[in-house]
């Protein structure tokens, strides 16, 4: 595999806010098919407010192991969501939506666009914990797109005082993520275990928002706007 592969995990709220986000998906797979030239891409779909809702039918309810159906739902729609950009791309991606990184790897090697959801069910893990080994396991940079512009001091959707934070160091990061408690189909940046992960194998990690603008900086190595995580 010549080409350098580039990991980046697509938050479900952009793909399907209420309805299909066509103009950013739109512009999203033409960014990805231009860059595809120098880069391989695994992107991997968050399941967003699709995933919530299917968690939030569950929470009044007095059921047995509660917590692993509803991060079961959450993995499902992430699935979802990563089968209908397959459908979308259209040519040169995987049709087959794996399940484990050893299939992602081989995928990779027959496509320059694989996409995926969480892999196999582990605990208090989202789909940003699933990109974070998956950017361990290729030795590459992870990118987060989300609906905010980067990381803030406060959650800008609440508080018109918060600040974008443009850098931040891997343990600074932790101990933000891990300030609330995990719950299935949390809403958050990062989850905890992707923090953790991207502290403990040094990955350079960045987020921003839904302007592809700054996706195209990052991968051309020009400044932009969000947040990068590292040493």
């Amino acid at each position: 595999m010549n080409k350098k592969v580039v990991v980046i995990s697509l938050g479900g709220s952009l793909i399907i806010p209420n309805e299909i986000n066509y103009k950013f998906l739109k512009n999203f797979k033409e960014t990805i098919k231009k860059n595809s030239k120098n880069y391989k891409f695994v992107i991997v779909c968050g399941g967003g407010k699709t995933a919530r809702n299917y968690i939030n039918g569950l929470k009044n309810e007095n059921i047995k192991r509660k917590e692993l159906f509803q991060s079961l739902l959450g993995i499902s729609s992430t699935r979802l969501n990563a089968r209908f950009m397959t459908y979308f791309f259209g040519e040169d991606t995987n049709k087959e939506i794996p399940h484990d990184m050893g299939r992602v790897k081989n995928l990779l090697d027959k496509h320059n666009v694989v996409f995926c959801g969480a892999l196999r069910y582990a605990k208090k893990e989202t789909s940003d914990a699933t990109a974070a080994k998956l950017a361990n396991y290729f030795n590459s940079p992870f990118i987060n797109l989300t609906d905010v512009a980067g990381l803030y001091s406060k959650d800008p959707t609440k508080n018109k005082n918060a600040k974008l934070i443009p850098k931040i160091n891997w343990k600074e990061f932790q101990k933000m993520a891990n300030k609330s408690k995990f719950t299935p189909g949390q809403h958050f940046v990062l989850d905890q275990d992707a923090s953790n992960i991207i502290r403990k194998y040094k990955i350079q990690t960045y987020i921003i928002g839904q302007d592809l603008i700054e996706l195209e900086n990052i991968l051309n190595n020009k400044k932009f706007i969000g947040t990068i995580i590292s040493r």
